[in-house]
């Protein structure tokens, strides 16, 4: 007796439901965001085709392809590649995909392993802005801080120019750069990295054979407001320390670029080392301290000559010989001038002015432009308070 036809149809759905169960990959249909293997079977100017097996086609074009410029350059035809799916059926018919998406949690995962592993790469930088270098690391845009540039490409730039450092920084658009991960936020998009921690391990090796106290030659390399950067090299190793300004010579200096020309031969003392490899080097260090021999040439009441070489409203700053520099007081000035020392003492000029004190161990030297009649009158004004 034949099957009635209820039961024919019941029997098909639970073969149905058996092959299903057995192959549930046929009716999975994919959803937005998901993930999926394919390969490419063309590539124009501005799209990838993609054969996505059972689902047919997917295409991918505009953003979702340039923001992963690099794997799009990369790639060729019958290529595997891993997309999300952002559209399922767009006008034209094709599941529209993203490589960006795709990508975007294996960059990520990638770079936290470097970070991790503290492993150092290389990296093209491609933008340069008044901040740094921008870089991009496994298709993430990357930043590398002015303050996390090896000593070889920081820019060292006279009067600290802007626009001269600005252009400094776009010299380096298109070459390769040592550099390792120093903090990743998938989440806000932000990958910072840092030349100086690439290169650290070499250097920090050759720091140990420097220490503390060596002598080194090497030649001015950059002037800045602070100081000046010396380049030397230590056991093969071309390295770069900072002369502060107060290292630079016992006198007094206000500008670094009137003691020093980049290009000039040095030789320095190293005074520090420290954790951020920083090198610290002084050059007066290395020369005999003229304030030991100025109480042989000068002592309280002598009256010299000297040339000013800066008024600020605390007084003046006075050059007496090319070592020794003294400051003459506001309060020590004629009482016509202290109101305002600015308009009546000029750099360049000099005076007369009598020693009133000098102490060689702590490098001072006090002056006074006082004529003896007004400090007679002074003395009497004190004597009167300290009755009353």
């Amino acid at each position: 007796m034949p099957r009635m036809k209820s039961e024919s149809l019941a029997q098909d759905q639970i073969n149905m439901e058996e092959v299903l169960a057995k192959h549930d990959d046929l009716a999975h249909v994919p959803e937005k965001g998901e993930v999926l293997n394919g390969t490419i079977l063309e590539k124009t100017s501005n799209a990838l085709y993609i054969d996505i097996g059972r689902f047919g086609v997917g295409v991918i074009y505009g953003k979702e392809l340039f923001d992963d410029l690099d794997t799009f350059k990369r790639s060729k035809i019958a290529d595997t590649v891993q997309a999300t799916v952002q559209e399922l059926d767009n006008e034209d018919g094709y599941i529209e995909l993203s490589l960006r998406s795709a990508t975007r949690e294996r960059s990520w995962e990638e770079l936290r392993r470097k970070l991790d592993d503290d492993v150092a790469f290389e990296s093209e930088i491609i933008d340069a802005n008044k901040g740094g270098l921008i870089v991009r690391v496994n298709g993430v845009t990357g930043f590398l801080p002015v303050s996390q540039l090896a000593p070889d490409h920081y820019p060292r730039v006279e009067g600290g120019d802007k626009s001269k450092i600005q252009e400094r920084l776009a010299s380096y658009v298109g070459q390769i750069f040592k550099l390792k991960a120093i903090t990743i936020d998938p989440e806000n998009e932000k990958l910072i990295v840092s030349e100086k921690a690439a290169v650290s391990d070499e250097i920090s090796a050759t720091l140990e054979h420097l220490g503390k106290g060596k002598d080194v030659e090497g030649v001015i390399s950059g002037i800045v407001d602070f100081g000046v950067f010396v380049k030397f090299e230590e056991s093969g190793q071309e390295l770069e320390g900072l002369v502060h300004i107060s290292e630079l010579a016992w006198q007094r200096i206000d500008n670094p670029a009137d003691f020093v020309s980049i290009g000039d031969k040095v030789k320095a003392k190293v005074i520090g080392i420290d954790s951020g490899l920083r090198i610290s080097l002084s050059i007066k260090q290395l020369q005999d301290d003229p304030w030991l021999k100025a109480a042989e040439k000068y002592n309280a009441g002598d009256t010299v000559t000297g040339k000013i070489l800066k008024v600020t409203p605390f007084g003046g700053f006075v050059k007496l010989d090319k070592d020794i520099h003294g400051l003459v007081h506001v309060s020590e000035l004629p009482a016509d001038i202290q109101k305002d020392p600015t308009a009546h003492l000029h750099a360049g000029e000099e005076m007369e002015f009598t020693i009133i004190s000098i102490e060689p161990k702590e490098h001072r030297l006090g002056l006074s432009l006082k004529k003896p009649t007004e400090e007679v009158k002074e003395t009497k004004k004190e004597k009167k308070a300290k009755k009353k």
